[in-house]
């Protein structure tokens, strides 16, 4: 398939609904499994796990967008990224429920107390609180109001968001001693985020809105 054959599949109409079936699938197959005790001997400790880590993997792919739509000149790709983006939140707010639900039973008092007792809970908090404004705002109504320049500009804190996300998961991993996995996560966030600093002309030039 040509570059122009792979932007015209991109821009079917239809790509964008499979995207949201596809970015679906995760959630539905934990679904599944908690419904038919597929999860473990700890389902609620599984359904934490894997919905932080899939909020992870879909804003890691929120990132690799650009870099791909650059170096594949493929511009279509574009279309798809703020998609991406609110699957990550969405995941990320399924994380906290899984945790503030099956964890804590909705005991705000515990849910608070945890925060400032364990500080993988507090940047996790903040990490979700730092990507309710992007989401609020991943609509061509909000890019109206704000205008292109403001937009560009809150929407620079994804990078703010990753690291946070990436700091969440090595707290959470280092206090049991097992660190390998989030070494894979910071290796390729290394790459997306060194990428757009070499192309931008510095770190301070990539988080310059244009």
């Amino acid at each position: 398939m040509t570059l122009s054959m792979a932007n015209q599949w991109l821009l079917k109409p239809w790509m964008k609904p499979l995207l949201w079936g596809v970015c679906a699938v995760p959630a539905l197959v934990l679904l599944v499994a908690a419904a038919s005790d597929g999860l473990g001997a700890n389902p609620a400790q599984k359904l934490v796990q894997e919905t932080g880590e899939w909020a992870l993997r879909w804003l890691w792919l929120t990132l690799l967008v650009t870099p791909l739509r650059e170096m594949a000149s493929l511009p279509g790709l574009l279309r798809y990224r703020r998609t991406l983006g609110v699957t990550a939140f969405v995941y990320a707010v399924l994380h906290f429920l899984s945790y503030a639900w099956l964890d804590k039973g909705w005991v705000v008092d515990d849910i608070v107390a945890d925060v400032f007792k364990r500080n993988f809970i507090l940047v996790g908090m903040l990490t979700l609180v730092v990507m309710l404004p992007l989401a609020l705002t991943s609509f061509n109504a909000a890019i109206r109001a704000l205008g292109g320049r403001k937009w560009q500009m809150l929407h620079k804190l994804v990078y703010a968001v990753s690291l946070l996300g990436l700091l969440h998961f090595y707290l959470k991993k280092a206090a049991k001693n097992d660190v390998n996995e989030v070494m894979v996560y910071a290796v390729i966030l290394a790459l997306l985020l060194g990428w757009r600093a070499v192309r931008r002309g510095g770190v301070l030039a990539m988080l310059r809105v244009r």
